[in-house]
């Protein structure tokens, strides 16, 4: 891992009001993921996500409406031997998503369904799922 690059993104979770989170699938490749993206220079993570979301989704959302999920680190999912470092934040859904810019899709997983797709970034599948359930879980009283 010392030795593969690192790119260093910020992704989003809105959640609808059935529960099921919003996955957009990039122009060219083939695994959703959560809307964001890299930053650009001087933005905070919370800067990236607000305005990654603008672009990719037409969505607004302000940096103090995100809650932060977690940080977390893997392979990245559209860029071969590259080691990926992921801020993951809540965000209120504030409207239809459109896609724009690079996204050539949108989709909504319910979180029960994870394990049964195979088109699911590493970071969702690994990381942000399961603090979705858990976070879900203890709102419903059963952790």
């Amino acid at each position: 891992m010392a030795d593969l690059p690192v790119i260093t993104v910020t992704a989003l979770c809105l959640l609808d009001d059935r529960g099921r989170l919003l996955l957009v699938r990039k122009r060219g490749t083939t695994l959703f993921m959560q809307p964001g993206g890299k930053p650009e220079p001087d933005e905070t993570p919370a800067e990236t996500g607000v305005r990654e979301l603008a672009e990719e989704l037409g969505l607004a959302a302000r940096v103090q409406d995100l809650t932060l999920l977690g940080t977390w680190e893997g392979p990245a999912a559209n860029e071969s031997h590259t080691h990926l470092v992921a801020t993951v934040f809540l965000c209120p859904l504030t409207g239809e998503p459109h896609p724009a810019a690079e996204i050539e899709e949108v989709d909504w997983l319910d979180l029960g369904d994870a394990t049964a797709r195979r088109d699911l970034a590493p970071l969702l599948t690994d990381f942000v799922v399961p603090a979705l359930l858990t976070m879900r879980e203890a709102r419903e009283g059963r952790a």
